[in-house]
């Protein structure tokens, strides 16, 4: 995909520098020459393979967000400039980071989806002292063994997942003593959802009897649903990834079988790819735009407004890791990378658009927040196309502790580098 740009509009830019001018009392040719440079903000996820359908979502967010902060005066009086490009995969991804950061000079890198894209970006930022945000990227690895001090996660873990859903899957009775057939996604993301489900399941009294691998390039899943079918679970937990979900989903409902399903990992897109009808299980989701916190209420109204749509979960990511940015660069009046982890470290309570706040956890830098687990609307309760699911509660429940979800550092160990 070509290069895309986003430069913030010129009558902002204009009002920005002569508001903070004034305050400077318009004598000083270095706050001047400061004012008149904008910030800029490399995106990076994929438009492309079975991704590419989240990764739309992911650029309209982090669109909407700039525009607003751009409108509301910027960053200290500065314009934020986005840079946008598809990653494609890890070695297209590292690349342009690097290009990012050597040629255009952004203050810092959001986005991805891929955990194993987000692994490399996360290198190139380490050796460049740059700040990463990932959105996207649920591998618990990138927060335990490959965890870096320059790569913070707004996006979900695994564990956060697992154990999210996972409480639905005890309490209706369909772990202990139940074998459990998985379908895993075979990269780096579903191996990792794959490794922390076994945990969860065996830790419960459940038995992963049956795995298959699934590549990433897959789109019929009928021999799989045969093979399911001959097997007979008592559970089928879904491990797989974008598009393959709704492959998957779609193709089940054709087939009939009535065994119990459900997955670890979810995006609402997923759900709205496979139509009404079609959509059912139990699932995990991070975000859901029929959330009534007010910040949440406010972005759906915007987003709705712009696009004709409501925010999927992965347009919400990128939307508040830009918000999270700016706060965090507005607060320090810096954007280097020290003065910003120095902020996030002090694990502020951030407004996440949820009806608890967040921060981001020291020791690895994820976003400790609230979790929900959703299921299918009935029919003739559905009001539009994107009207598919009913969201649960919040796990945990009100009262508890964010921090029961999120992997432990027994679970998932990290070691930061020292600055």
């Amino acid at each position: 995909m070509a290069h895309s740009i986003i430069r913030p509009d010129r009558r902002q830019l204009i009002k920005g520098i002569g508001t903070t001018a004034l305050l400077a009392g318009l004598g000083a040719p270095y706050v001047a020459r400061a004012q008149s440079e904008t910030v800029k903000i490399g995106h990076l996820t994929p438009l492309t393979g079975f991704l590419g359908p989240l990764g739309e979502y992911a650029q309209l967010g982090v669109q909407l967000a700039v525009e607003q902060l751009n409108a509301a005066g910027g960053v200290n009086g500065r314009q934020i400039e986005l840079l946008m490009e598809d990653s494609v995969n890890p070695a297209t991804a590292s690349t342009k980071a690097e290009r990012y950061i050597k040629r255009d000079n952004v203050a810092c890198i959001i986005g991805e989806i891929s955990s194993a894209s987000g692994l490399a970006i996360a290198q190139v930022v380490e050796r460049n002292n740059k700040l990463f945000f990932n959105t996207g990227c649920n591998s618990d690895a990138l927060r335990g063994s490959d965890c870096s001090r320059f790569m913070y996660h707004v996006e979900a873990s695994n564990s956060q997942y697992v154990k999210g859903v996972g409480s639905a899957f005890l309490r209706d009775g369909l772990v202990d003593g139940k074998k459990i057939y998985f379908l895993t996604a075979d990269y780096a993301y579903g191996q990792d959802l794959s490794r922390v489900g076994k945990k969860y399941i065996e830790a419960n009294g459940g038995d992963v009897a049956w795995e298959d691998l699934v590549p990433t390039d897959s789109t019929d899943f009928s021999a799989y649903i045969l093979k399911i079918r001959q097997a007979r679970p008592d559970l089928i937990i879904s491990n797989l990834a974008g598009n393959q979900i709704t492959n998957f989903v779609k193709q089940y409902t054709e087939y009939g079988l009535d065994f119990p399903y459900g997955g670890f990992g979810f995006d609402t897109a997923v759900a709205w790819g496979a139509g009404k009808g079609n959509f059912g299980g139990e699932w995990p989701v991070v975000w859901h735009h029929n959330l009534t916190a007010p910040g949440a209420k406010e972005f759906v109204a915007a987003f709705t407004q712009k696009y004709g749509k409501p925010p999927e979960n992965q347009a919400w990511g990128d939307y508040l890791a830009t918000k999270l940015v700016a706060q965090a660069m507005t607060a320090t009046k810096a954007t280097d990378a020290e003065a910003l982890i120095e902020y996030f470290d002090d694990e502020p309570k951030l407004d996440i658009l949820k009806a608890r706040q967040g921060y981001f956890r020291k020791r690895d830098h994820q976003l400790i927040q609230e979790m929900y687990t959703m299921t299918a609307k009935p029919l003739d309760q559905l009001e539009d196309e994107w009207d598919l699911m009913l969201l649960g509660n919040a796990v945990p429940g009100d009262g508890g502790d964010l921090e029961a979800i999120a992997p432990t550092e027994e679970e998932n160990a990290c070691t930061l580098s020292a600055a």
